[in-house]
């Protein structure tokens, strides 16, 4: 595993090299596995459209075949490749995001079935952290699940991602502690309102609100 760490471990400024940045993006690419940070928790990464990467990752993790894995993207645009957005998903995507929520949204035919389980819904975030940005911006969309073993608690620092997964990852990028270090909340819109699949950082009553504006 290749450690690189931000010299000002500060979760609002990257100073990491482009260079430094394409190299990462290019082993995605690839196939390759990275513990990259977001404002929520630390991330798992990997390319979303690779099957075998996608395997990877449920295996490090050690996590059951039959729970879908996220995508992280860099803006509503990148996501409508990806995945139909109705109007209220639209809604909730540009109040909240970039930011600490998840929306399951109904994907496309270019999203590999073993990545949602054969579900036709994908889970897709914006993560507010200016790494995870430039990280997206080169290898496009990216596996967003966190960097942990299934069910240990939520890597707030890169050190606790390191000694779950470290050795099953190529690349891990350190910034320091998460900012909200709570993980996103997932909601899937419904007919009748939201429903909410995992409570995080953002409550119910806040997005609830917000489809009521």
């Amino acid at each position: 595993m290749q450690l690189i760490s931000c010299k000002k471990k500060n979760c609002l400024v990257c100073d990491l090299p482009d260079s430094k940045i394409k190299e990462i993006a290019e082993g995605v690419k690839r196939g390759k596995l990275v513990i990259y940070p977001t404002e929520t928790l630390y991330g798992l990464g990997a390319n979303p459209f690779d099957e075998s990467a996608i395997k990877k990752v449920y295996m490090a993790k050690r996590r059951p075949f039959d729970m879908p894995l996220s995508i992280a993207v860099r803006d509503v645009n990148m996501l409508e490749e990806l995945a139909v957005l109705d109007n209220k998903s639209r809604k909730l995507f540009l109040k909240f995001t970039p930011g600490p929520i998840t929306i399951l949204v109904v994907k496309k035919g270019n999203i590999p079935d073993i990545l949602t389980s054969a579900l036709p819904e994908i889970g897709i975030r914006i993560p507010d952290h200016p790494l995870a940005l430039r990280l997206i911006e080169q290898c496009g969309p990216i596996i967003s699940t966190s960097a942990n073993l299934h069910s240990h608690p939520d890597p707030t620092t890169a050190q606790m991602a390191i000694t779950d997964i470290g050795n099953e990852v190529d690349y891990c990028i350190d910034c320091g502690p998460c900012r909200v270090g709570k993980p996103s909340t997932i909601v899937q819109v419904t007919d009748n309102g939201i429903e909410i699949i995992r409570q995080g950082a953002i409550p119910r009553e806040t997005i609830e609100a917000a489809l009521d504006e």
